[in-house]
């Protein structure tokens, strides 16, 4: 447990995606064709949050896919053929659907860009928002998350670690020294 701030809780991290869920719901005028994709690693477990919140509020059932963009990823010089869809899970087609970008933190918006490129390979979707749970800003990309559940402003010396429970065995939000 050494870090610099707790800056969520797990009781902060559930209020938060419970509020992104109700925006999501409010700016969508309900749930019909939205899909949630999270960016893998922990944008995954968050979505199946949202998901579960939205089946709560609504009861209606949402879509969880996920993406791995490591294979997008713009600082790779060489991507081997056919190994662009190898690590995604699209549950249906994008195709007319209001997909639901979900990660953790953003940070440069490069992530994000690989992960709405990953969605184009899927198909068209008719829009593209972005929900995380973190933004920590310095964007090096015009990118704006549609929802936000805590902005942060760090340094470039500074990283927000976030736990969840499937991964890590405990839910919260942490900003920790970058390791010189």
């Amino acid at each position: 447990m050494n870090y610099k701030a707790l800056l969520m809780d797990e009781a902060q991290m559930r209020r938060s995606l419970a509020r992104i869920t109700h925006e999501i719901i409010e700016k969508n005028r309900g749930c019909e064709n939205i899909m949630l994709i999270g960016v893998k690693r922990r944008g995954i477990h968050l979505a199946h949050i949202l998901a579960d919140n939205i089946q709560k509020f609504e009861g209606v059932s949402v879509p969880v896919g996920y993406v791995d963009i490591s294979l997008y990823r713009d600082d790779l010089t060489e991507i081997p053929s056919g190994a662009a869809a190898a690590d995604c899970n699209f549950p249906e087609s994008v195709k007319d659907r209001t997909v639901i970008i979900v990660d953790d933190v953003i940070y440069t918006g490069r992530t994000t860009r690989a992960a709405i490129e990953a969605v184009f390979a899927q198909g068209r979707p008719r829009a593209i928002q972005l929900a995380v749970l973190i933004d920590r800003g310095h964007r090096e990309l015009p990118i704006k998350p549609d929802y936000v559940g805590k902005n942060v402003p760090t340094s470039h010396d500074e990283v927000i670690s976030v736990g969840v429970e499937e991964l890590d065995g405990y839910f919260r939000v942490v900003l920790e020294d970058r390791a010189k």
